[in-house]
């Protein structure tokens, strides 16, 4: 069931899965991407563990508030918002969900969000696991070819909508597996009925320009801290894992050979133990 919290002056849509008891863990999903990217049999192995996981939309995607007032942001122009305000939100959706503070794991975009929550408001976050993401996408700039899927021309209709989304995992997805094309078509035809707005994207992506790099902030984070790269992510390539685990002390990384930009389901179990691992020691 989704539910809906006022939280840092907007509203936040979220999922939950598993025991209330259970170790709380915040899932943060990346660029445009609304909460059931975080597929529901993810959010059930993770569950399984002992978590009490939330998933959650992040502002100006889904069902939660989008700044449309804002518009698409011209170049040179403010960003609406930071990747700090993002970050903002989860502490302010943590505080409506009565957790003084979580296990938190963020993917793409929302490793960036993850990390500046870790930084913002350390005392609320008791490990951080960092999915292909970065401190600074100058860092790990993506392929041409990986730029191109991810910024071209948005679909006129829901048909070009799930034409574009096979297309796109088709590049930045993992080449080490069998791309599920049944499963991109099935969550992009949800992503489409639940919102469609490709500016929301926009200004998601005018944050992470606008937010600068995260190197000395990641540099005094003082809990358990995971990192998940793929060694073939043509998006956000293996050089932003690494430098994000180069800059918290004593961090983990762990790398899988021919995943791409996507969280591939013959590797949910190897996520969910290192996440595991990482969140009951």
């Amino acid at each position: 069931m989704t539910n809906r919290a006022a939280a840092n002056g907007i509203d936040i849509a979220y999922e939950s899965f598993g025991s209330p008891q259970g170790r709380p863990l915040l899932l943060i999903m990346g660029l445009g991407a609304q909460m059931i990217q975080w597929d529901e049999g993810l959010c059930e192995l993770l569950a399984e563990q002992g978590h009490h996981v939330v998933r959650y939309d992040n502002r100006d995607v889904g069902l939660s508030t989008h700044f449309h007032d804002a518009g698409v942001p011209a170049a040179g122009a403010p960003a609406p918002y930071l990747l700090d305000d993002l970050a903002d939100d989860a502490a302010a959706l943590m505080d409506v969900l009565g957790w003084p503070s979580a296990h938190v794991v963020g993917a793409s975009m929302g490793g960036m969000i993850a990390q500046a929550l870790t930084i913002r408001h350390p005392g609320r976050v008791l490990t951080l696991t960092s999915i292909m993401s970065t401190p600074n996408p100058s860092v790990a700039p993506p392929t041409e070819a990986a730029s191109s899927a991810l910024m071209g021309r948005p679909p006129a209709d829901r048909e070009t909508a799930l034409e574009q989304a096979v297309e796109r995992w088709a590049v930045i997805g993992s080449p080490g597996y069998e791309l599920d094309r049944e499963r991109i078509v099935e969550l992009a035809g949800r992503a489409f009925d639940r919102s469609f707005d490709p500016a929301g994207t926009a200004r998601q992506f005018a944050a992470i320009m606008a937010s600068g790099d995260r190197t000395e902030g990641l540099k005094g984070v003082r809990v358990p801290t995971l990192v998940l790269h793929g060694e073939a992510d043509p998006l956000v390539p293996v050089a932003g894992g690494r430098a994000t685990a180069a800059a918290v002390p004593g961090a983990r990384l762990v790398t899988y050979p021919g995943m791409g930009h996507d969280l591939p389901r013959e590797l949910w179990p190897a996520f969910a133990a290192e996440i595991t691992k990482l969140t009951s020691a």
